[in-house]
């Protein structure tokens, strides 16, 4: 893969954005990519506007996604979507379609982040093993199997 691939996850604060990039920052490694990560995080502890940049693939050297160039926008709330869509390029797949229909199914928002990043996985040729090494990684020590539970059924929202 020559080309660089831009996600851009958003929400706000308490929604599981920076560890859900954190996950998809581990699957990328574990796939053998160079990974570049960068938060935005104000007052997310009262609810603000939380993002974060992930850039990944054979070198990347800067960690924000330029305006117009994030290739996956994964949104955790509408409003977040809203003022970030200008960042996604022409033909670039916007998430916010799963997130209503993960309200929709009432997912519990506890897992929502990992729904998120199953319904992420089915766009990117990242391999299940190198996932599911990520979620274990990250959430081994917070319900990990309902974690991989929901993956599972945020990529089959998506997934063949």
């Amino acid at each position: 893969m020559d080309r660089t691939t831009n996600i851009l996850f958003c929400g706000t604060g308490g929604q599981g954005v920076l560890k859900a990039a954190e996950v998809c920052g581990w699957a990328a490694v574990l796939a053998g990519f160079h990974v570049k990560k960068s938060e935005v995080h104000g007052m997310a502890q009262r609810g603000g506007s939380v993002e974060s940049h992930l850039r990944f693939g054979r070198q990347v050297f800067a960690p924000l996604v330029p305006r117009g160039e994030c290739d996956i926008l994964v949104p955790f709330h509408s409003g977040e979507e809203e003022r970030l869509r200008p960042w996604l390029r022409p033909g670039g797949i916007n998430l916010h379609d799963t997130l209503v229909r993960a309200h929709q199914k009432n997912v519990d928002r506890m897992f929502l982040n990992t729904f998120m990043l199953g319904a992420l996985a089915a766009h990117l040729d990242i391999s299940r093993d190198c996932w599911l090494g990520a979620l274990e990684h990250e959430l081994r020590h917070k319900r990990l199997e309902d974690n991989i539970r929901m993956f599972n059924e945020g990529f089959s929202e998506v997934g063949p």
